[in-house]
């Protein structure tokens, strides 16, 4: 059994999962699962390849260089999140609100946005290309 935590910028426990072969992308589905309010996580570097994060609450949260490729963010709240550097190739962020987020740097070919909301959100130097862009706010 592995327990895996998830804290905050402050280093506050936020959820606490404990599992046989227990991932960082495991535990924070199952915060998501039960709808567990995951503001100002710290989820630096975190290997979330292929998470299913659909409709999660992080706003404000750390993803700095997460990988994030191919995860569904369908509805997402990453208001004010940092995902510079992070790895969104692929990744589902339909209706996502990442208002004043910063996504210097942030790797989105091939990302769905449809009807994202991006406004205030820091492009500088993000690589859209082939994403779907389709009635996103800016």
């Amino acid at each position: 059994m592995k327990t895996i935590k998830i804290k905050d910028r402050k280093d506050r426990v936020l959820f606490t999962h404990t599992c046989d072969n227990n991932t960082i992308k495991i535990t924070l589905e199952k915060a998501i699962s039960e709808k567990v309010d995951l503001t100002g996580s710290n989820l630096r570097g975190a290997n979330l390849y292929g998470a299913n994060l659909y409709d999660a609450d992080l706003r404000g949260a750390n993803l700095y260089d997460a990988d994030l490729y191919g995860a569904d963010l369908e509805a997402a709240d990453l208001r004010g999140a940092d995902l510079t550097g992070a790895d969104l190739r692929d990744a589902n962020l339909t209706y996502a609100d990442l208002t004043n987020g910063d996504l210097e740097d942030v790797i989105l070919i091939g990302a769905c946005l449809r009807g994202t909301n991006l406004e205030g959100a820091n492009l500088k130097d993000a690589w859209l290309m082939d994403s779907d862009l389709r009635d996103a706010k800016f």
